[in-house]
């Protein structure tokens, strides 16, 4: 009889499950700790997220003496956000890929570049979201371009302390940054530099078009996903998911076809309260 706390196949599957999700999770997290983002919401089964924009104009304030005080007009307005999709990637090692080039080619190797790629895809996904801002701003440099967008930035906020996150593509900056004593950090696939010329975040990615600078204000930025980890698609599924449930991942052997595989799903979206408040910098002269 084998001893009760004896290491299997199952268990070994389980650790690699883990370690997949946890350097999702930990880059993820770093990086919406550089931006800034605070609120995170998880999608709840047949709720809808909207935001409310409330708009008016505010009275004169000039009544006279016993005169009864006009009412300012003011009124609020529903955005919905929309839903989010679940995106679900697959993939499987033969065993005779395994036997050939021993499992960790065939498998583990390929799992690191499967998340890695998933990373993208969501990175992808956030720059596209981003290009959607209706707010406009131009400069005939990278810093002019960066300060009007600042400017448009504490306009569009004019009632708050306003903390700003920019993203602009490594090589409008790369003269910059070339001699500027500044320390440059990493999260999920991307290059931030923190209160940049005094500015803000910057965040650094060739994803960004270039001559093209997206800035908004971090508390304008909403995290939408569907937890993984929980909730009712758990209820169905087993998936590994660390305590974001941002991420799930699931190994078994198909032996109908003796394939390793991994079934990895992750349902994200970065969202603006307000779209306004993402403002397009254009880099260049009569950009």
């Amino acid at each position: 009889m084998a001893d009760e706390n004896i290491i299997v196949t199952e268990d070994l599957a389980r650790v690699r499950e883990i370690e997949f999700v946890s350097a999702f999770a930990g880059s993820i997290t770093k990086l919406m700790e550089a931006i800034g983002v605070a609120r995170k919401i998880p999608k709840q089964a047949g709720a809808v997220l909207k935001a409310y924009k409330a708009t008016g104009t505010l009275g004169s304030g000039e009544v006279a003496e016993g005169e009864t005080i006009p009412l300012s007009p003011y009124q609020t307005q529903a955005v919905d956000f929309g839903e989010i999709t679940l995106k679900k990637w697959r993939k499987a090692a033969s065993a005779e890929a395994i036997i050939e080039r021993g499992y960790d080619q065939a498998v583990d190797m390929i799992t690191d570049e499967m998340l890695k790629d998933v990373q993208k895809s969501i990175r992808k996904d956030f720059f596209a979201f981003l290009a959607t801002g209706t707010g406009k701003a131009q400069g005939d440099t990278f810093q002019a371009a960066l300060a009007q967008a600042w400017g448009k930035l504490q306009e569009a906020f004019d009632d708050d302390g306003v903390a700003c996150v920019y993203f602009m593509n490594p090589l409008d900056v790369a003269d910059y940054l070339a001699t500027a004593p500044i320390s440059i950090q990493t999260a999920f696939g991307l290059s931030y530099v923190e209160n940049f010329m005094g500015l803000g975040t910057v965040i650094l990615n060739s994803s960004v078009p270039k001559k093209t600078i997206y800035a908004t204000a971090k508390d304008n930025l909403v995290l939408y996903y569907v937890p993984v980890g929980g909730g009712d698609l758990n209820e169905a599924f087993d998936f590994t998911a660390d305590d974001t449930g941002y991420i799930g991942i699931h190994e078994q052997a198909d032996y109908t076809n003796m394939t390793a595989t991994d079934t990895v799903v992750c349902g994200m979206r970065m969202l603006a309260e307000r779209v306004d408040g993402i403002v397009t910098a254009t880099i260049g002269a009569g950009a």
